[in-house]
């Protein structure tokens, strides 16, 4: 999980991301102020997870920029942990707040695993 750690902080300064964990599932919290469910797509693309958003801006017909510093497109990759499961994989957005819940892989049960021989029936 490092790998996903280390691409959070390496994403553009205009997006914020906390990113949580549980026994069952990781939790990606991404600020994208200014956009909205139809304004963002989310997917996993060869383990990593592609989100591309793009900010609703509104100029008031009476101003001009003088200076522009929030980009009007959102792109951030982060590679998925080993054990999420991106089939399963569930988002939300309210008020430009994107949750992407990714389960865990269950742990294969303990169990003890028979050894046979092979001069049995010799």
């Amino acid at each position: 999980m490092s790998a996903l750690r280390d691409a959070l902080s390496d994403l553009p300064d205009a997006v914020f991301a906390d990113l949580l964990e549980s026994e069952t599932s990781y939790l990606l919290v991404l600020d994208l102020p200014g956009v909205t469910a139809e304004t963002a797509e989310l997917r996993v693309e060869k383990g990593r997870l592609v989100v591309e958003a793009r900010r609703d801006k509104r100029l008031p017909a009476e101003f001009d920029y003088v200076r522009e510093e929030r980009p009007l497109f959102l792109d951030a990759e982060v590679p998925l942990p080993p054990d999420a499961v991106a089939d399963e994989a569930e988002a939300s957005m309210e008020r430009g707040t994107l949750e992407i819940r990714l389960p865990k892989r269950e742990a294969a049960s303990e169990r003890t695993i028979p050894i046979t021989t092979g001069d049995e029936d010799a």
